[in-house]
């Protein structure tokens, strides 16, 4: 009996501890769903399995803003008490002038767009995302003069094209509009629940509008060119004639579509509460098929000559990206993005690799040598589930 009894006891001993470790637990559990913020994100555990949504789609409103247009000549300034034609001697069309305006000025400001994506993501971490955005009616516009003194506004092109205001009271307004569309689709590889890699394929389309032309209108048809010399002062229209809407003298339209594949990372860079703070960036090199279409005017005219071609383009990307949970499933984002390409075709660039007689435009390649920075903020919904 004494062994028996000594049995029980040892046994007793052993399992009452575990009993009242489990009773501790469950009011641990107890309190800590009446009391925890349910939305408080808690560190995994060493080998604890990332669960959570599977999918999650967004929603947002794009803001972006175009620099870097390279730094073509645009307008030069001429005085005006120059002939704006000779048969010998200075004129507007050899002499050099003082440049006004180049395309390095154009800068564009921020214009809205909508972007939007879907994500997939495996519980062991790996995971696919595809997303689509769209930027339109990026625009800059600048005119140079009325001058005073009065000042001949030229624009030359190589060969014998130039381009001048009819009238003093005349400006030469140029127009740089520009849009951007974007589709991609990532393979993404968690390495930890705050980094991410990821790798895949990309298209974009960057198209671009340079427009000049003379505003505001010819009071009539211009007298001054028949008679020769003749200076910016002795501008005068015929009499009776009626008032002449020019079309644009010169306009070039640039697209480049490109076709590539990007790497990439994703981080989460800090988390309090419902807000955290991530980070992400691209680079990718890309096939681009651009092509460029040219329409000149010359004596009321429209002469068109285009040329296409194909070269190896690079594109980056960068964000940040700040959210605040509204509930488990919903997150308000608002970011900055930026948007880096090189090796693109853009308008002003154009002119120089057009060649022009007095009846004739041709266009002899297209330049895709230039650079071009997007930049600009987001701000939308992001739902998980």
């Amino acid at each position: 009996m004494v062994l028996v009894s000594a049995v029980l006891s040892a046994t007793a001993a052993l399992l009452l501890p575990s009993a009242v470790h489990a009773e501790d637990l469950k009011a641990l559990a107890a309190e800590t769903a009446t009391t925890a913020d349910p939305l408080r994100v808690r560190p995994l555990r060493p080998g604890q399995p990332i669960n959570g949504p599977r999918w999650t789609v967004s929603a947002e409103a794009l803001f972006l803003g175009r620099s870097g247009a390279g730094r073509q000549p645009l307008v030069s300034l001429v005085p005006g008490d120059v002939p704006w034609w000779t048969p010998v001697g200075p004129n507007t069309t050899n002499v050099a002038g003082v440049e006004a305006l180049n395309s390095g000025q154009l800068d564009q400001r921020l214009a809205a767009g909508q972007k939007v994506g879907l994500a997939y993501r495996d519980p062991s971490g790996v995971g696919a995302e595809l997303s689509y955005f769209s930027v339109l009616g990026l625009k800059a516009v600048k005119a140079t003069g009325p001058e005073s003194p009065a000042q001949w506004l030229v624009m030359k092109a190589p060969g014998t094209f130039w381009q001048t205001q009819d009238y003093a009271y005349q400006s030469m307004v140029w127009r740089d509009d520009t849009s951007l569309h974007s589709i991609e689709a990532n393979a993404r590889v968690e390495l930890s629940p705050r980094v991410t890699l990821l790798a895949g394929v990309r298209w974009l389309r960057l198209r671009d509008r340079l427009e000049g032309t003379l505003e505001p209108a010819d009071l009539g048809q211009p007298l001054w060119k028949f008679r020769i010399p003749s200076r910016l002062p002795d501008a005068v229209p015929v009499p009776g004639s009626p008032v002449v809407v020019n079309p644009p003298f010169w306009t070039t339209e640039t697209t480049n579509n490109l076709y590539g594949i990007q790497i990439g990372a994703s981080a989460s860079l800090w988390e309090a509460g419902r807000f955290s703070l991530g980070g992400s960036i691209k680079a990718g090199v890309y096939d681009n098929r651009a092509r460029q279409l040219t329409l000149v005017s010359m004596q009321k005219q429209i002469y068109p000559a285009e040329a296409a071609t194909s070269a190896a383009a690079f594109v980056a990307e960068s964000g940040l990206v700040a959210k605040y949970r509204l509930t488990e499933a919903a997150s308000l984002k608002l970011g900055y993005e930026a948007l880096w390409f090189d090796g693109v075709a853009l308008g002003p660039r154009q002119i120089q690799q057009m060649w022009t007689t007095p009846n004739t435009v041709s266009a002899r390649g297209v330049d895709r040598r230039s650079s071009t920075l997007f930049q600009g903020l987001t701000f939308g919904l992001e739902y998980s589930f």
